[in-house]
């Protein structure tokens, strides 16, 4: 007799004579110590996920909560089956080397996501508020693009031609407003363009070489996106990826920030998160523009009007019938953590000037870039005192919501980053993704009520995590880290929307532990941990420690969102209830 295992053949080692009696000496599943250890087993399970952040959430659940769930499990298994099965053939398949699988990498599954039941779900959830985005990579590219080029004045310069394939990859070009139009300048395009010369944006478009103003579309998206191909080569490593990364700022700064563009850049972004089950956002900038007011080729010399803007913008949407039931949002003020002493300081001042001017619109301060090639936090430590003293004597609250772990060391200056984010008292930690090597620190973020805003896309595509499969935030959960999803800059990673329904799906058909209600827990403490109002320290942890049971604008909100999520939960049981059981 010769056994058969995925068509590889094996001695037999038992003669079939004696077969009959040694299988009747196995155990049935039925025999009392089985179904003991079976019992047991599944106690342990159950035991460990009473420890999960997302336990009371499910506790909780209602009645239609819990079949709304459960339809989300069968239809989540159902997709498994029959979209993200290894075994179909077709074109997705041969882009992904012949392999499709649930949680495979997001720049290859982002097609064929969009089109499932389950995206239209998620797509549909109540997503509370966005912890975690960088205000300038949020509206999607082929919009903006279309109204820059409608914008009049716009006009193009670089530091050298862009004749040449090589050039158009790599040279350094901006955009600016100019009050008379540079015509018949040479072509940007051509050897003999003179550097610096700002020529008019239409005309230089109409003449790209490569398709006219279609091409050069495509190519200012190849030039501020991480592209599918960027994306996918992992071998090349962190620092590569954060090349590009970087390099989408500077360019896409000069396009945004003319007052024009920037009103209709606000609108656009709003509408796109509230469409997307998003009511508040807690934005970060990095002040490294400058603002040019409508019909001014001269820049601001401060960022008073930038955020006289900002707050008139978000109080227009609110007002507006598409805008209704927007909460709003703040700004988290962003350093950059790779300047030296003295632009630190001039930047954290130009923060407290404008909080005391626009108390409202600032949330909190933080230091941003690459953490791997920057000051780490414990070099900054004057700097962040001098800070904070400067805060109280100003009578000023500016709390730290700092960028911290976002690497994948163990020990190195980077990974212990998260060490004085906490002592310095962050109210949360922007991204974590090194957190879970340190279980002290995960005691004391657990005890602190300190929240981590989670971007597994984000990590994915600059290369901390090969897909939604190998992220941290799972071992986060099981330790009862409270946590909430983001989608960090969605724009530059190829998500083309604002919203978060990519990193909320995501999560939901990578992970077996979530399920629709680890979902709503990430979503409920989003609202839970949102800069809404100042509150000093001791306030800030009641309020969160209080939830509904409070009375201020986070019970509020929270209790809003509630609502919300039962509406939802009965939406997907009245809408695939059926489906589910057939």
């Amino acid at each position: 007799m010769q056994a058969r295992v995925r068509n590889i053949e094996w001695p037999s080692q038992i003669p079939d004579n004696e077969w009959a009696s040694v299988k009747e000496g196995i155990p049935s599943t039925e025999e009392p110590f089985i179904s003991q250890y079976v019992s047991g087993r599944e106690a342990l399970i159950a035991q460990e996920k009473k420890q999960r952040s997302d336990h009371s959430f499910r506790q909780s659940l209602s009645p239609i909560g819990r079949e709304a769930c459960e339809i989300v499990s069968r239809i989540r298994a159902e997709e498994q089956a029959s979209i993200w099965n290894s075994g179909l053939e077709g074109i997705l398949a041969q882009k992904a080397g012949g392999n499709v699988y649930p949680g495979m990498m997001f720049s290859l599954a982002k097609d064929r996501m969009e089109k499932t039941k389950l995206w239209q779900i998620v797509r549909k959830m109540p997503k509370g508020a966005l912890l975690h985005a960088h205000m300038d990579a949020m509206v999607d590219f082929d919009y903006l693009f279309n109204v820059l080029l409608e914008t009049k004045g716009m006009h193009i310069y670089s530091t050298q031609h862009l004749g040449t394939e090589e050039a158009r990859g790599g040279a350094s070009f901006k955009f600016r407003f100019q009050k008379t139009d540079r015509v018949g300048e040479k072509s940007i395009w051509s050897s003999e363009y003179n550097s610096g010369t700002p020529i008019l944006l239409t005309e230089a478009a109409d003449a790209f070489p490569n398709g006219g103003r279609v091409g050069f579309i495509a190519w200012l998206k190849s030039r501020t996106t991480i592209t599918n191909t960027e994306s996918i080569e992992h071998h090349h490593g962190v620092d590569a990826v954060w090349r590009k990364f970087s390099s989408c700022f500077s360019i896409l700064n000069t396009i945004i920030f003319y007052e024009p563009i920037f009103r209709i850049f606000m609108r656009r972004m709003m509408k796109q998160l509230l469409d997307d089950g998003v009511k508040w956002i807690d934005l970060r900038l990095a002040f490294t523009f400058r603002y040019y007011r409508e019909g001014k080729d001269e820049p601001e010399e401060s960022f008073d009007r930038m955020f006289y803007v900002f707050g008139e913008e978000i109080e227009k949407f609110k007002a507006s019938e598409e805008g209704k039931g927007f909460w709003g949002a703040r700004m988290i003020w962003t350093g950059l953590r790779v300047l030296d002493t003295r632009k630190i300081i001039e930047d954290m001042d130009a923060c407290i000037t404008i909080k005391m001017t626009y108390p409202h619109l600032v949330s909190g301060y933080d230091l941003v870039g690459q953490e791997d090639a920057g000051r780490p936090l414990k070099d900054v430590l004057p700097e962040l005192f001098w800070f904070k003293k400067q805060c109280a004597q100003e009578g000023v609250e500016i709390p730290f919501f700092f960028h911290a772990g976002e690497c994948l060391g163990d020990g190195s200056d980077t990974d212990q980053n998260l060490f004085d984010a906490v002592l310095l008292g962050t109210r949360r930690i922007g991204h974590g993704f090194s957190l879970y090597k340190h279980p002290l620190l995960i005691d004391m973020v657990k005890e602190k009520k300190i929240l981590v805003e989670n971007c597994p896309i984000s990590n994915e595509v600059l290369r901390l995590c090969t897909s939604v499969m190998s992220h941290p935030l799972p071992a986060l959960l099981a330790r009862g880290v409270s946590c909430s999803l983001c989608n960090d800059d969605p724009a530059i990673l190829g998500q083309d929307t604002a919203g978060m329904t990519h990193d909320f799906w995501q999560a939901l058909q990578g992970w077996d532990n979530l399920g629709l209600a680890g979902l709503g827990s990430l979503a409920e403490n989003s609202v839970r941990w949102a800069a809404f109002e100042d509150q000093n320290s001791t306030k800030w942890v009641q309020d969160i420690k209080d939830a509904t049971l409070g009375n201020g604008v986070r019970a509020e909100r929270m209790k809003q969102w509630s609502v919300e999520w039962e509406q939802y939960c009965l939406w997907i049981v009245t809408e695939f209830g059926n489906d589910a059981d057939n």
